[in-house]
């Protein structure tokens, strides 16, 4: 059974009486070459684990199954759970565990599947979930990479610049934990049913430490979610939605920084905001 052909997956699905549920973001992949070169992509091998989110009927699942040590796949559809011990049934390195990822302890799951390995995340996540579940993967240390297909306009606000229309306070989040790089395009023709929009494969290793020092990692988010608060305002403005100071102290503390007082706070880099937020930090800790 080819899982990414349209006739098998209808026959499939059909098989099981399956259908298609909206809310929960489903869309299958029907060309192989993405699953295939995914799993390429996340660089995995025989001392892997790997977590996997939303499976669906596993295309993805058994290219990864064939490449690493241990695949753990957390699927919420209790649909989709005999169609994967059937699709899997020749794998005995995967694991399916019930249940939604957002509830999820992520430490304490990759403790218990993945002792002596090497976690890394991979996953066709479904658009809807994806900043919290990447938001929550990377503040949680658990992992040493994560490769994930998501929308195209979220992969580019990963990876975009200081000054851009994509820059903002989750491009500076992903890059503080990670290097982020977007490595090809899926078309909406290669999913089943097709979405409206593009998506795009991402490739985050994780960062073995921050490349910026701050005082704080509280004060640092807390400097740059006032940032983008107001994006059409001057940073001055903005950030007394986070940072209750008069108006021309803010200002001198920008300056101190090296900063223009009339500067928007998409124009600051990383390195910018952790120096701010440690003079913030400083005077009204």
């Amino acid at each position: 059974m080819n899982l990414c052909d349209r006739n098998d997956i209808q026959n499939l699905l059909a098989r099981h009486g399956f259908r298609f549920a909206k809310s929960l973001g489903q869309n299958f992949l029907i060309e192989d070459w993405v699953p295939r070169d995914i799993a390429e992509a996340c660089i995995v091998d025989k001392q892997t684990g790997v977590l996997e989110i939303g499976p669906g009927i596993g295309p993805l699942t058994q290219q990864l199954a064939r490449r690493a040590a241990k695949v753990v796949s957390v699927e919420l559809d209790r649909r989709l759970y005999p169609i994967l011990a059937e699709t899997m049934a020749d794998f005995d390195n995967f694991t399916l565990v019930p249940g939604d990822i957002m509830k999820c302890d992520l430490k304490a799951l990759v403790a218990e599947h993945f002792d002596g390995l090497r976690p890394i995340l991979c996953a066709n996540l479904p658009y809807q979930i994806t900043t919290p579940v990447l938001t929550a993967c990377v503040e949680s240390g658990c992992f040493d990479s994560l490769t994930v297909l998501i929308q195209k306009e979220v992969a580019q606000r990963i990876c975009a610049k200081p000054g851009t229309a994509d820059y903002g306070a989750f491009t500076l989040l992903m890059q503080y934990y990670t290097e982020p790089e977007l490595l090809f395009t899926v078309p909406n023709t290669c999913f089943l049913p097709s979405p409206k929009v593009t998506s795009a494969v991402i490739h985050c290793p994780v960062r073995k430490a921050p490349p910026v020092e701050v005082v704080s990692e509280a004060a640092l988010w807390r400097t740059v979610r006032a940032g983008f608060a107001l994006r059409r305002k001057t940073l001055v403005n903005s950030l007394q939605t986070g940072w209750p100071l008069p108006k021309e102290q803010l200002t001198q503390i920008l300056t101190d920084c090296g900063l223009r007082p009339d500067i928007r706070g998409e124009r600051l880099s990383l390195e910018d905001y952790a120096r701010l937020a440690n003079a913030l930090s400083a005077i009204n800790p």
